[in-house]
């Protein structure tokens, strides 16, 4: 339990080094002398970068020892958020948040294998869930908690506590977590030989279709809660669904390695139900918390669901694999932020429901479809 404790702080600072500006923009924007539409562009370049480094930084660090790699991506990291505190130049800010973002891409890719090495068999998928817990929790915690550290002591407070978090991280994992050896270059698979392996396109499509509607609405959840006439309770709203992804994590844990299906099948018909009553329902706010708590719900385990069937797909290939899972779920967070924002300018709010809803109902028939390889029956 102390390793996978390691595994999933990684995760948790990854996805909170990413998110953590969206709750400082005003802030920051006046430090960097910029609009806060463009300093929003620090949670994109991130997520691409973890999008472009993750394939090409797994295969160049396969033959790694695993907690060398995590101890270097972690190092990039806290280094970048130290430095980004000091910075007030806007190129240069963008310059760091792309090093942090390839850091990360660095961190994903490993933490699903490297927890399904460390249990023993019949519970690597529960291994799985609690390293990649930190996902959710951490897309929970991020925006408050960065908005409280920037009123205790400014912007920079947040991004100093991030590296300092960062840092006893590192002294955890340095003690805690086995250094298990990296995979040997004879036995590495190729690029185009994993993405034939049948059912991994199915889960791909699948996962980016799931995010994508995720980020369309969670980017925008300010806007999408006013035109729901709740305006002035974004907070309470992701306090909601923070609590549920945080309980979702906690029963998908006890019931992924024999129920993975169920559990796949589950989670996005319940986001999309969440989603068309988010899209019907106006003017009742305890109605929208409810649908928000399903959202969370549905939400939570998705990360750990996903690469757990990308494992099972994959076998001795998971380790490219997860990279390749890591690049289509980082760059979905980017199309899905990308698109919600047109969208929004182009058709108004309403529109980011009914976009969410048809991509639901595309990932609900592609994971239920994928009785055979993607998301069989007997898992």
């Amino acid at each position: 339990m102390k390793a996978l404790l390691g595994l999933f702080l990684a995760g948790f600072i990854s996805i909170l080094t990413e998110c953590l500006p969206a709750g400082l923009l005003p802030l920051m924007s006046r430090t960097l002398d910029t609009s806060v539409s463009l300093t929003g562009q620090t949670v994109t370049l991130y997520a691409l970068a973890t999008a472009v480094g993750a394939i090409p930084l797994a295969r160049a660090t396969a033959t790694w020892r695993r907690k060398h790699v995590v101890q270097l991506a972690l190092a990039v990291v806290a280094v970048a958020n130290a430095l980004t505190a000091l910075s007030s130049d806007y190129m240069l800010t963008m310059v760091l948040r792309f090093v942090a973002g390839l850091g990360t891409g660095l961190i994903w890719p490993l933490l699903g294998g490297y927890a399904a090495r460390l249990a023993p068999e019949g519970r690597q998928g529960r291994a799985i869930a609690i390293a990649l817990a930190g996902t959710p929790i951490g897309l929970a915690l991020g925006i408050p908690l960065g908005t409280l550290l920037s009123s205790l002591g400014g912007w920079q407070l947040a991004f100093y506590a991030s590296a300092a978090v960062t840092a006893l991280t590192m002294a955890w994992v340095l003690v805690a977590l086995p250094n298990l050896p990296g995979q040997p270059a004879e036995t590495r698979f190729k690029f185009s030989q994993v993405l034939i392996i049948p059912g991994l396109r199915p889960i791909l499509f699948a996962l980016a279709a799931y995010m994508i509607a995720h980020n369309l609405l969670y980017t925008y959840v300010t806007d999408l809660l006013s035109h729901l006439g709740m305006e002035g309770q974004t907070g309470w709203a992701l306090f909601t669904f923070g609590v549920t992804s945080v309980l979702s994590v906690l029963v998908v844990g006890t019931h992924i390695d024999r129920h993975l299906r169920t559990l796949v099948v589950s989670s996005t018909v319940v986001f999309g139900a969440s989603v068309l009553f988010l899209g019907v329902v106006s003017g009742a706010p305890a109605l929208v918390y409810v649908a928000v708590a399903a959202w969370g719900f549905a939400f939570g385990s998705s990360p750990s669901l996903f690469v757990g069937a990308v494992i099972n797909a994959t076998g001795d290939a998971a380790d490219i694999a997860q990279s390749i899972t890591i690049t289509v779920f980082s760059a979905s967070i980017a199309v899905g932020s990308f698109l919600g924002g047109l969208l929004l300018a182009g058709l108004g709010t309403a529109s980011l429901t009914w976009a969410a809803l048809i991509l639901l109902i595309a990932a609900a028939a592609t994971v239920t479809g994928g009785k055979q390889r993607a998301f069989p029956k007997s898992t």
